[in-house]
């Protein structure tokens, strides 16, 4: 068998008092579309976040193609990583977040080249040609001197994606890349979103969009207060969910 290409095993999250993340196993597999729903506060973010080391884990580990992200083992002690190798790790992990995150003062083309050529230290016009390949990709390839400022909510998400993209990673988180947007422009990103797996993408998903779940979703995830309550083929959960926290939840998004 295959080794997953996205590993957590017992990871676990608090805030002061509050445990946000009780023991979560999870993996997913090279190509896999793997969505997560569950009510707010639930953990779905901090869980994305703790993938790429944006949040410490207090307990467990996570692995990224078998690496474990944001620590070295030594002796029975785990050890934070330096800075440095933290973002050499991020590099392999995009991120796409509900608020487009975008640079304001740099057009849309500098938007994609800056962290291949200031992170990775790729050379410029290489990077140049696989920025402009990609906004071709999301639809955008006429807007390349547009400012973020200039674009729809839509069209700057579509933006982001292709940022994250220009990095070339391993596997792509989205963070409810469509809950900021306008329904009218939901749309285009989920078309995005839909390419991008049926190009074999390994992407990780918090999601409201129930129906993008059940159409594109290799594996379904529903979290409550921290746990993953049910996991396993979209279409069967949705249509049978077997716990009724699940049954409950989806009764109201439905």
């Amino acid at each position: 068998m295959s080794t997953p290409l996205v590993k957590l095993r017992d990871v676990r999250k608090s805030f002061g008092s509050v445990e946000v993340l009780r023991g979560i196993d999870l993996e997913v597999d090279s190509g896999e579309v793997c969505c997560i729903i569950g009510p707010s506060g639930c953990g779905k973010s901090t869980l994305l976040r703790c993938i790429n080391h944006l949040e410490r884990v207090d307990g467990g580990e996570v692995q990224v193609d078998g690496a474990r992200i944001g620590y070295r083992r030594s002796g029975n002690r785990l050890i934070e990583l330096p800075e440095r190798d933290i973002a050499r790790q991020r590099a392999d992990i995009g991120m796409v977040f509900q608020r487009f995150n975008l640079f304001p003062h740099m057009t849309v083309l500098e938007n994609l080249l800056e962290a291949p050529c200031r992170v990775k230290r790729e050379p410029r016009e290489e990077v140049r040609e696989r920025a402009r390949e990609l906004l071709e990709r999301v639809g955008l390839a006429a807007r390349e001197d547009a400012y973020p400022g200039q674009l729809s909510g839509g069209q700057q998400q579509r933006v982001a994606i292709a940022r994250a993209l220009a990095m070339r990673p391993k596997v792509m988180l989205f963070d409810e890349p469509t809950s900021a947007l306008d329904p009218e422009l939901v749309g285009e990103v989920l078309a995005t979103m839909r390419d991008l797996a049926a190009d074999g993408m390994t992407m990780l998903l918090v999601t409201h969009e129930i129906g993008f779940a059940r159409e594109v979703g290799s594996t379904l995830v529903f979290m409550d207060e921290g746990t993953i309550v049910e996991h396993g083929d979209p279409r069967e959960i949705i249509a049978a969910p077997s716990h009724e926290r699940t049954r409950s939840f989806l009764s109201k998004v439905l």
